[in-house]
């Protein structure tokens, strides 16, 4: 299934030739020194310049042959990291990889070849976990109706029935080729030259929501984002951090975009604030019931990530 077509007269009829890799690296090394493993056993691959950007990490990257190392003196979160990356990078189009990717030896090259027509655009694979299951690579636009039924944990059970209810692009399936609004920056191959005229990512987001900004600047410019599901690649997901911080850093990313571009942050904000108050409820029913729950730190918690006025940095 293809959505959209390709752009006709693509220039050098659709090849991409020269690829900057850039890996964000932050906490345990051996994550993208196992991935770095795998794109140097690529076959059928262009020409692959590797980037390792070290955002600060209490683990250091260790300086190795045929790796740039870029090392920044503060963490500035994942659009910071890529953008130092993509300012040594030397090639006409980024790739930029989670370190917690599992890659087979053709998947840069299959990758090239399936994105070739389309660009300039954004393009990525489509995201499995490891035990196979989609992570819908392709989204919707965020609205304040996506994030209200996401936060209710009442319909947890539900979520595999929810998913465009919650902004995923249910077209983004194995073997479909689907124009989306955005994907998820796991893995994305971005043009430089359209990457750096819109000035790259916002660092204003530390983590989360950055991705979703940059495609729709490079969106207005022309540049769509194009979801490959002929292409697979697994993901791991999960974060280096405590699960607190992680809730402010996504809450607060998304109060960011709604500011951005016109989504009434007051309106999410308080939409949240229904859904916590509902989620209580819930919980408190579930602790009679003799589950192990924590209704009001719950809450706190929730209700904490929403106000916090901290700097997501």
């Amino acid at each position: 299934m293809i959505a959209g077509r390709p752009p006709s007269g693509a220039p050098g009829g659709g090849r991409i030739d020269a690829v900057s890799v850039i890996i964000p690296h932050y906490g345990d090394p051996k994550h993208a020194t196992a991935l770095l493993g795998q794109l140097r056993a690529q076959r059928g691959a262009p020409q692959l310049e590797l980037i390792v950007v070290d955002d600060h990490s209490p683990e250091t990257f260790p300086d190795a042959e045929g790796i740039t190392v870029v090392r920044r003196a503060v963490n500035g979160g994942f659009g910071s990291a890529v953008n130092s990356a993509a300012a040594a990078a030397r090639h006409p189009y980024l790739l930029v990889l989670n370190s917690d990717l599992d890659i087979d030896e053709g998947f840069v090259g299959d990758l090239c070849r399936a994105a070739g027509p389309w660009q300039p655009a954004v393009c990525a694979p489509m995201l499995v976990s490891f035990d196979g299951a989609t992570q819908w690579a392709g989204r919707r636009f965020p609205r304040t109706r996506h994030y209200f039924i996401e936060w209710l944990t009442p319909l947890a059970r539900w979520r595999p029935r929810l998913h465009e209810a919650v902004g995923h692009d249910t077209r983004c399936v194995a073997g479909a080729t689907v124009t989306v609004d955005w994907l998820v920056g796991a893995a994305l191959l971005i043009p430089s030259a359209s990457f750096r005229e819109v000035g790259g990512f916002d660092e204003g987001f530390f983590m989360n929501v950055e991705e979703v900004d940059l495609q729709r600047r490079l969106g207005e410019r022309g540049v769509p984002a194009v979801f490959l599901g002929d292409v697979r690649v697994r993901h791991e997901g999960g974060g280096s951090s405590d699960s607190a911080r992680r809730l402010r850093w996504l809450v607060q990313s998304r109060l960011r975009y709604a500011r951005k571009w016109g989504e009434r942050p007051a309106l999410l904000s308080l939409a949240l604030r229904a859904a916590s108050v509902i989620n209580l409820v819930s919980n408190t029913v579930r602790r009679m019931l003799g589950r192990d729950t924590a209704p009001v730190a719950t809450l706190r918690r929730e209700l904490a990530a929403i106000s916090s006025r901290e700097p997501a940095a």
